[in-house]
């Protein structure tokens, strides 16, 4: 007899887990597990004139993902701003292609505190780089020969702000590389976090940004938010060390922005 009951009790404690809210979700990955990237981007990233050091780095910096969500394709025209040793430029040279070109823009401000010319030089005469051209000039004139259909930047939208920089006027900065876009063309920020609500407390100390101050000055110059990549996101970094930390360094928290101009602008 005491059967029915037993089922009938087992029937009500189902019904009501059914009921009861469920707890909240796991979080994320701190590194989402990778997409299936384009040929164009793979033979870029395994083309044997890249340097093996820069192949290392692949594995912290995510660079078929990250060139996946630009949308850069074969043929492309490439801006990358304040573009450091190249590690992105050579990549962005052998995605595009010898019918695409990829301008290495390094700011006269860099140049005049470094004393010596830029690294990316070595790359753009070397013939398996033939499509990298270096364009010195200040940030505030950033331009290019041709409209452009990406402008990129890495790890470094943050020093715009910082004193050696001059500071940058940002809006100025943003307005150029928006008009140096093609309409529809994509402007991507890539940078390592702060602390929400910093705004720009952290970019000499800490080489951190807010990036909602980023998603606020770039959109100010006319670009649409158009979505974010979570590749470079990593829940393990607090956000309150320096970037150059050896307990961080390489797996900081990073932001990927991909802004866009929109099709009706010119």
């Amino acid at each position: 007899m005491r059967k029915p009951l037993l089922s009938l009790v087992a029937v009500l404690g189902l019904a009501a887990c059914a009921t009861q809210p469920m707890g909240p979700p796991p979080p994320p990955p701190s590194r989402p597990v990778a997409i299936a990237l384009p040929p164009y981007v793979a033979a870029a990233l395994s083309d044997p004139s890249r340097p093996a050091a820069d192949m290392v780095r692949d594995k912290d910096r995510h660079p078929g993902e990250v060139l996946a969500f630009t949308g850069v394709k074969p043929g492309g025209k490439v801006a990358d701003l304040i573009p450091g040793g190249g590690y992105f430029t050579r990549i962005f040279s052998k995605a595009v292609g010898p019918r695409g070109r990829v301008y290495a823009y390094v700011p006269d401000e860099l140049t005049k505190l470094a004393k010596r010319e830029p690294a990316v030089n070595a790359i753009a005469r070397d013939p398996a780089f033939s499509n990298v051209t270096v364009i010195l000039n200040t940030l505030p004139n950033f331009s290019a020969p041709e409209k452009l259909d990406l402008v990129f930047t890495a790890q470094n939208y943050h020093d715009m702000h910082d004193k050696f920089m001059g500071p940058a006027d940002l809006s100025v900065v943003n307005r150029q590389i928006f008009r140096a876009l093609k309409p529809g063309g994509v402007f991507l920020v890539i940078d390592h976090s702060a602390e929400p609500g910093s705004g720009l407390r952290d970019t000499e100390t800490l080489h951190r940004i807010d990036s909602a101050v980023v998603k606020s000055e770039v959109t100010a110059a006319g670009f649409i938010f158009e979505g974010e990549s979570r590749v470079l996101r990593d829940s393990g970094d607090s956000r309150k060390a320096n970037v150059f930390d050896p307990s961080i360094r390489g797996r900081t928290d990073q932001f990927v922005y991909k802004f866009r101009k929109p099709s009706t602008a010119r």
